[in-house]
């Protein structure tokens, strides 16, 4: 049995395409993989760990604003369906395992007109321009959101959730306290800007950090770029990082799981991924969506679990440090709010994801 996975861009793409990944194995000893997308850090990172190969695929970016790129970008699609042809004649799978966006484009077209069997996932509660058109292409479609249920074809349909790994809710919080220099005695709060780290929620954070250490611990998850001009910053303010309760850091991994445990208020961005794992660890959240995200669906991510008393939405252009220092202290003080939010987030875990999707590729072959 051959599977190919295709995504790319973020870890909240790459993550569940591994976690589908080991489900098929645990089922399927026989099953071979391979990933086709744009060549990334992310990317190289999991797969390589997980001994799937790689074959990079050229794919544009489609764009819904005006940009002299979208010229640029039209004409890499074509020659990344030539790519994915020529790759897939020599691999040949049985499936294809897409997890969306733009670097999927070139890949299930080339699926499709060889008419190898595909299911995609849609993780958003909004869907994005290329699962929207990539639908059209698929023999299955999976969501996370009831939401979206109402953008594809109701035969191709079925709402699984987000596959995440199985361990992502196992962590331990002693390993966390130590490698982290945290105490119990304070509470702490998990900084979370996604794979890539995100620039307004650090600035934020860094306004009132010397304020938030006088009460609680901070884990902070800034991203690689940012990395350095956060720490410079925050030795501006006499503040060290991994000393004082504070604790700086890039890039997470597998060390997600243990930090997810130790915390009791996590503050994230939007993306399907990191709510669902945030739901899997039952954990009070502050969410602040991307002010511009594509097609608005962080925003629209943030508000469905909201509707349900699962977090606290903050507009990210309507941020002021006071108002999120009194909403941090308003959850953190109130045992009764964490103990709501904790409850209605949980609604959002989807145990059975990753096994799921992962019958209905195995089921399309059959």
């Amino acid at each position: 049995m051959k599977i190919v996975l295709t995504g790319g861009g973020t870890g909240g793409h790459v993550i569940p395409l591994i976690a589908v990944a080991r489900k098929i194995k645990e089922k399927n000893s026989d099953a071979e993989f391979m990933f086709f997308g744009p060549e990334g850090k992310f990317e190289k990172k999991f797969m390589e760990a997980e001994g799937i190969a790689i074959k990079h695929i050229i794919s544009g970016k489609m764009r819904r604003y005006f940009s002299i790129l979208n010229f640029v970008d039209f004409f890499k699609i074509p020659i990344g369906v030539v790519q994915a042809l020529w790759s897939l004649l020599w691999f040949m799978p049985d499936a294809i395992f897409s997890k969306g966006g733009c670097a999927t484009l070139p890949v299930v077209i080339a699926g499709w007109v060889y008419r190898i069997p595909i299911l995609i996932h849609e993780s958003d509660a909004n869907p994005g321009m290329a699962n929207s058109i990539l639908a059209k292409f698929s023999t299955r479609v999976a969501i996370s959101y009831p939401s979206a249920e109402n953008y594809f074809p109701a035969e191709q349909v079925v709402i699984t959730g987000s596959p995440l790994r199985d361990d992502i809710n196992q962590g331990d919080k002693e390993n966390a306290r130590k490698f982290f220099s945290l105490t119990e005695s304070k509470k702490t709060i998990f900084v979370w800007g996604g794979s890539q780290g995100a620039k307004p929620i650090n600035d934020k954070i860094l306004e009132i950090l010397p304020e938030l250490l006088r009460k609680y611990q901070v884990v902070h998850q800034v991203g690689e770029k940012n990395f350095e001009e956060v720490v410079k910053r925050a030795g501006e303010l006499g503040i060290k990082n991994g000393r004082e309760g504070y604790y700086a850091l890039s890039f997470i991994g597998e060390e997600l799981k243990d930090i997810l445990a130790v915390s009791d208020l996590v503050i994230s961005r939007a993306g399907s991924s990191s709510i669902s794992e945030i739901a899997a660890n039952s954990k009070p959240a502050i969410i602040i969506p991307i002010d511009k995200s594509a097609n608005n669906h962080q925003r629209m991510n943030a508000y469905s679990i909201a509707k349900i008393g699962g977090c606290v939405v903050l507009e990210e252009n309507n941020l002021g440090e006071h108002m999120l220092l009194a909403k941090i202290d308003e959850i953190m003080n109130n045992e009764e709010i964490r103990n709501k939010l904790s409850t209605n987030i949980k609604a959002f875990y989807h145990p059975d994801a990753a096994s799921r999707i992962a019958d209905g590729i195995v089921g399309m072959i059959k």
